[in-house]
């Protein structure tokens, strides 16, 4: 019976790839990856050479790559996914396949791998006990304070991923909403020129006010938590 393994891919460093997602990738006949060109890259890296083909399945084409996959897989044929970094499946195409797959007789393997959620956690200091992630806000401002303000209360951390577009109007809005408590502002997680704002969101906040960051973004904010908020003077 063909198997579909969800395979996870390093978020920046080429050298956190497992050695059990490389020996997948090696083995399996079709590998559905969210760009084609960024996989071959980390296939290059690996001396990995495809065993048939390579086919797109990215959230602009979902139902119809899902198609595609299920039909590789009633052929016979064992498909690994994987995204341009992470995980599929979080915050990336891949969930609408699995709900496919788990109503099929096909099996599902899943590769875990490095993340940017627990490697931004660490980074940040902050409390990890207990910690609730939330993805990509909304675009606009209306709708992404609403999206802030249900977690308001809540004692976890907060944890958010962000475009370097949008940030500094993010970062104003959790202050809004959440007041001031203390943050992290992790940039380029695992390449070589991470980089990480720690400090109140009152200070990160002018720090990326109108300006475009650059790289992918992890925002870390501690819950509501007496010892990790404070007034605004």
């Amino acid at each position: 019976m063909a198997k579909l393994y969800i395979v996870a891919t390093p978020i920046g460093n080429l050298e956190d790839l497992s050695r059990r997602a490389e020996r997948v990738l090696g083995e399996v006949d079709v590998i559905a990856c969210e760009d084609t060109r960024t996989t071959r890259v980390l296939l290059n890296r690996y001396g990995i050479e495809p065993k048939m083909r390579m086919v797109a399945y990215h959230e602009h084409n979902e139902e119809a790559g899902g198609r595609k996959i299920m039909a590789h897989l009633e052929n016979g044929l064992d498909v690994a996914l994987c995204s341009d970094a992470g995980c599929p499946g979080i915050s990336d195409p891949g969930y609408r396949i699995v709900l496919d797959l788990l109503e099929s007789d096909h099996q599902m393997e899943v590769i875990p791998g490095p993340g940017a959620v627990e490697t931004a956690l660490v980074y940040s200091g902050l409390p990890t006990s207990s910690y609730t992630f939330r993805g990509f806000p909304p675009r606009k401002t209306g709708a992404r304070q609403r999206f802030i303000e249900s977690d308001r209360d809540q004692p976890h951390t907060l944890i958010f991923f962000e475009s370097p577009y949008r940030i500094g109007a993010f970062l104003a809005d959790l202050l809004a909403v959440l007041g001031d408590r203390r943050a992290a502002v992790c940039l380029e997680l695992t390449k070589k020129f991470e980089r990480f704002h720690r400090g109140w969101l009152s200070d990160l906040v002018p720090e990326f006010e109108g300006r475009k960051a650059k790289g992918e973004i992890t925002v870390v904010v501690a819950g509501n938590h007496p010892k990790l908020q404070r007034s605004i003077e």
